[in-house]
């Protein structure tokens, strides 16, 4: 059957949980449950509340794992997940795969920027670290007069790490 939109219904209790851990399995690090629904509640067939039991059955059966307020596959699920995952309707897999696209990836970058800061009797130690993947690519320490700026620095390096980066080198190699 299909909803209006044309996609397949998902419909059961194991469709929807077996959606949860699809997309768990396609993504590099632990969500909260709220971004996962967000996931998750592709299919107009669901609803929120039904989403929220099957998870907390997960969770119970160990399939997934909360920690913190965020959400992960476990090995068991990971397991259990690629073995059932075929029967899922081919159309949503693929909407499941687009929209968690866009996550994973924010997910990676997150992965790769490091900022903290740490008081001293100077001022406020700013920690500014970016990673490729492979290893790290940038490391700085800067010293900030307060820790209002210390987290100012800090915001403006998470979002434009990878401009910080290129600007630094053009500059260190001219």
């Amino acid at each position: 059957m299909l909803n209006q939109e044309g996609w397949g219904f998902i419909h059961g209790e194991a469709d929807i949980k077996i959606l949860i851990l699809y997309i768990l399995r396609r993504l590099p690090a632990p969500i909260d449950a709220e971004a996962l629904a967000e996931l998750v509640l592709i299919d107009n067939g669901l609803d929120y509340f039904e989403y929220k039991h099957y998870l907390s059955e997960l969770v119970e059966t160990a399939h997934v794992e909360e920690s913190d307020g965020l959400y992960s596959v476990t090995a068991k699920g990971s397991r259990n997940g690629e073995v059932l995952e075929s029967s899922l309707p081919y159309s949503v897999r693929k909407k499941a795969d687009r929209a968690a696209k866009p996550v994973a990836e924010a997910m990676r970058r997150r992965a790769m920027i490091l900022a903290n800061h740490e008081k001293g009797e100077n001022g406020v130690t700013v920690y500014l670290a970016l990673s490729d993947g492979v290893g790290s690519i940038l490391d700085l320490r800067l010293l900030a007069p307060n820790e209002a700026q210390a987290e100012k620095m800090e915001k403006n390096f998470r979002l434009r790490a990878e401009d910080y980066y290129n600007r630094i080198a053009e500059l260190l190699s001219e």
